[in-house]
């Protein structure tokens, strides 16, 4: 009698701890949710000014005014400026994110496998790089670029952002070089491949998910700057998406309805790429993080 009282007993407490981790759980999410919903709210309400003070976010006139404002519909040719926008933020993302890639992977390769005077040094100024805000270079970097005639250019933004995204490229990658087995190379050289070789068959198979996973952070950092961009870039046609988002909340009034529109368009391409690099997301996060 005593043990089933005991064993009913303790079902109670393994369902109240299960209700109340279950119940924390989803006050977590409530609670990271809730001002997206504001943000949806916001989009899609037609007066596009002030919220209301209301607790459930839903908006009073829904609509898609502000989606249409954002995408320049109202205006004479504010639809092709938009594409043109949009370009530019696509374009330098990518970029970004391909040549922080193309320049990393193999100075990686050569930190993690190749000894070399210097290999110490160079590992302590990459990392010296990025312990400063990229805010404060912004001035010698504007000099720079007109030195170069990069200023208010594409190109110039490109530059700019590799040169952040560079070092962590680095770091992401190298880790996870020093977890692949040196065996694999040396037996595809015992074979008759060469170190090229083996580094292009055998290394950078082995290395996909970490590399995918830091082209997606090279592409998010792009794409989302603002200070930069906002700093080398003047022309309207040249701006980034983030450039235009800030031209809705201005000094004395702001449109947060088209704020908000836009917050979710500019969004609405990092998720598919989220999704298609899901499973190289865990993997390659996790892949420089032991090393055997």
């Amino acid at each position: 009698m005593v043990r089933r009282e005991a064993g009913g007993r303790g079902e109670v407490k393994k369902h109240l701890s299960a209700f109340a981790i279950h119940f924390a759980i989803w006050l977590a999410v409530l609670f990271a949710v809730y001002p997206v919903l504001w943000v949806v709210s916001l989009a899609f309400s037609g007066d596009g000014g002030a919220p209301e003070p209301r607790v459930i976010p839903v908006p009073a006139h829904p609509g898609f005014g502000n989606f249409r404002a954002f995408l320049g519909f109202a205006d004479d040719g504010g639809f092709g400026l938009f594409l043109t926008q949009l370009g530019n933020s696509l374009l330098v993302s990518l970029a970004t994110a391909a040549v922080a890639i193309v320049i990393a992977t193999p100075a990686a390769y050569a930190l993690a496998r190749m000894p070399f005077v210097g290999k110490r040094s160079a590992m302590r100024v990459l990392l010296a790089t990025q312990m400063f805000p990229a805010v404060a270079s912004a001035v010698p970097l504007y000099l720079l670029l007109e030195t170069l005639h990069l200023l208010d250019s594409r190109a110039g933004l490109v530059l700019v952002y590799a040169t952040t995204a560079i070092p962590f490229a680095i770091f992401q990658l190298r880790g996870t070089i020093e977890t692949i087995p040196v065996d694999l190379e040396e037996a595809a050289m015992v074979d008759g491949a060469t170190r090229l070789q083996a580094f292009v068959k055998v290394v950078l198979p082995a290395a996909r998910p970490a590399i995918a996973v830091t082209a997606l952070f090279a592409f998010m950092s792009a794409w989302n700057e603002f200070i930069l961009a906002a700093t080398l870039l003047s022309r309207k046609s040249a701006f980034t998406l983030p450039i235009v988002l800030q031209s809705y909340v201005g000094e004395h009034a702001a449109s947060w309805g088209t704020f908000a529109a836009g917050a979710l368009l500019v969004s609405a391409p990092v998720m598919p790429l989220f999704y298609l690099v899901q499973r190289q997301l865990v993997a390659g996060l996790t892949a420089g993080g032991v090393k055997g």
